[in-house]
């Protein structure tokens, strides 16, 4: 989701409120496409991050310091000599364009007032910063724009600023129902498409939730709607824009429910969208409450809150399968590997499926072959074990006694064929097993420590070559630990090693133990102390082994359930794989949003 008009107009009116009037008392540029400002008011300080990354173009109000280049680039150091002490007197968007203003008001170098405006655009790989004089000239730009690079527009010192028009939009701010309904139902394409394509400003996003709030399907086209259905949708449409303009924002991020809350949308508008199949929460501190697991929704006091959450936890999911990348191909790699072995493994066993038949030939022989005429190439024989009569192949150029040997040849080679296999294919199952777990634990992950013992398993196993740096691997991630609606302990291995550490060393015999059946997934162990958990325990703890498992978000999902007890570990069996003979079993869904995490 890019930063479009209505949020950027949120920012602005959030910037307005506080940094109107305060002095710029620092400028650093941490990266060669960011700046950020330390700025005093009256009451507190403020720092201001301006990226013009062309991938993460953004601009909140941050907490966080960055470290800055010993020797300072260029334009900082140009708005450090005209800027620097320089007070904010007006902060500004254009209509609903993807630009704020900022004019700073300064003293030069003979001690006469000016005034200058750093521009900043959010267009995506178009991007800049801009600094301007009060007539509107370029002093200099973060990114140099020649006519080389852009026929549009230059953006070089001493070149008029002004704002590309690159496609024919209309300012939502400023249309009326005669204007919507030519512009946008006059296109031969979808509903939210027309919307989104006509008005500056507007993202794919909101066009779906106007959609949404007028009660019509998004997809079906513009062309096709009635004289009294487009006046609904343009009201729909003036009640958005209404609350742009009297600044009713509600800064809102949707999150996927899939273990890491991976934010997928924000807006600074509400959601009627996600709010009708999701639960809410008005807290950053709470959990995201859905009723579906398959997203939730949170809302934040600010735009710059919410900005920084959103892109700091998109960056650490990011990070993360950046980091288990190379761990992820080596698992994958080794399981393709194993699959297409074990595909190979059981033809030839089905292959061996003829050797009784061999050894029946035999013992028909050795029953019958006293009648066979020398040179016969076939005779029949009643096989005793079936009672049918059945035609045995003979070899013409061989004696009774030596066809009844080459059969029984056949079948002990075979059998031993067999009997290798069979240990082989068993083998191999217990390694494709063993290799999902490492992929769904991978998917698993939410921090960078999660992936040391999953590497340090790939490594025992051979699949990782083990360097010699003499340093002992440093484990700090620990099992998940939640408590259950009635104060029991639940815990949550976060892979095979952390399954066997709770299953085999810290529960006890009359504890009671987890997992979703058929499925990779974690191993749950519920901390019973002496007694028997009520019913909503037993839920709470098979939820968590659905939910950290591969069969997360099926709609229901079977979990066995145990005491610990009856839980064995075959010898020489891989980490984490137990046995069981005498078990519970449940359905349940994979929704944790209610069980509360401990806060240790």
């Amino acid at each position: 989701m890019a930063l479009d008009g209505i949020v950027l107009a949120n920012i602005t009116a959030e910037l307005s409120e506080k940094l109107t009037g305060a002095r710029i008392s620092k400028i650093a540029q941490p990266e060669a496409d960011e700046l950020l400002l330390t700025l005093k008011s009256t009451s507190k300080q403020y720092r201001l991050l301006l990226s013009a990354s062309a991938s993460l173009p953004l601009i909140y109000l941050t907490k966080t310091n960055k470290p800055s280049p010993m020797t300072a680039p260029n334009f900082c150091m140009l708005l450090r000599k005209h800027i620097a002490n320089g007070r904010i007197v007006r902060i500004w968007q254009p209509g609903l364009e993807r630009i704020i203003h900022f004019e700073i008001e300064h003293y030069n170098e003979m001690g006469d007032l000016c005034r200058k405006d750093l521009i900043i655009e959010l267009m995506g790989k178009h991007s800049n910063l801009i600094f301007c004089d009060d007539t509107g000239m370029i002093i200099d730009s973060i990114k140099h724009v020649g006519a080389m690079t852009s026929s549009v527009r230059e953006v070089l010192p001493g070149r008029p600023y002004f704002i590309a028009v690159t496609q024919e939009k209309s300012d939502p701010l400023s249309t009326t129902q005669e204007e919507f309904c030519d512009t946008v139902f006059r296109k031969p394409v979808t509903l939210a498409k027309a919307i989104y394509t006509s008005y500056t400003g507007i993202s794919p996003l909101i066009a779906e939730e106007i959609c949404h709030r007028a009660g019509v399907e998004s997809s079906q086209s513009a062309r096709s709607f009635d004289e009294l259905s487009r006046i609904h949708i343009y009201h729909m449409f003036e009640r958005m824009i209404q609350d742009v303009k009297d600044q009713n924002f509600t800064p809102v991020i949707i999150y996927e429910d899939d273990g890491r809350q991976t934010p997928i949308e924000f807006s600074s508008l509400p959601l009627t969208l996600y709010e009708d199949k999701s639960g809410q929460t008005d807290s950053l501190q709470k959990e995201c409450a859905a009723s579906d697991p398959a997203s939730c929704l949170c809302r934040f006091d600010s735009p710059s809150e919410m900005l920084e959450q959103y892109y700091a936890m998109k960056n650490t999911v990011t990070r993360i399968r950046q980091k288990s990348s190379d761990l992820r191909r080596i698992a994958s790699t080794a399981l393709d590997r194993c699959r297409k072995k074990y595909e190979l493994q059981l033809k030839q066993l089905k292959d061996t499926g003829k050797r009784d038949k061999y050894r029946i030939y035999g013992e028909l022989i050795h029953t019958y072959g006293y009648d066979v005429q020398p040179g016969a190439k076939s005779f029949e024989a009643l096989n005793y074990y079936t009672n049918e009569m059945i035609t045995v192949p003979l070899d013409a150029t061989l004696t009774p006694q030596e066809n009844a040997q080459r059969y029984f040849d056949k079948y002990n080679k075979l059998k031993r064929t067999y009997d290798a296999l069979s240990e082989l294919v068993r083998d191999t199952q217990a390694e494709i097993e063993h290799l999902e777990s490492i992929c769904a634990f991978l998917d698993m992950a939410l921090l960078e420590e999660d992936l040391v013992q999953v590497r340090e398993e790939l490594t025992d196993a051979g699949y990782i070559r083990r360097r010699n740096t003499g340093k002992k691997v440093k484990v700090t991630s620990r099992p998940y630990h939640y408590i259950s609606s009635d104060g029991y302990d639940i815990y949550v291995g976060k892979n095979n090693y952390q399954n066997e550490e709770l299953t085999f060393r810290l529960a006890s015999g009359g504890d009671w133990w987890f997992h979703a059946k058929g499925a990779p997934g974690s191993h749950v162990i519920v901390r019973a102390g002496g007694g028997m958990p009520p019913d909503t325990t037993f839920e709470d703890a098979a939820r968590l082994a659905a939910f950290y498992s591969k069969n997360r978000g099926a709609s229901k999902v079977e979990v066995d359930y145990v005491e610990k007890k009856h839980v064995k570990k075959p010898n020489g069996a891989k980490p984490g794989f137990v046995v069981y003979y005498t078990n519970y079993s449940m359905m349940i869904d994979s929704d944790i949003s209610q069980i509360r995490p401990a806060s240790d």
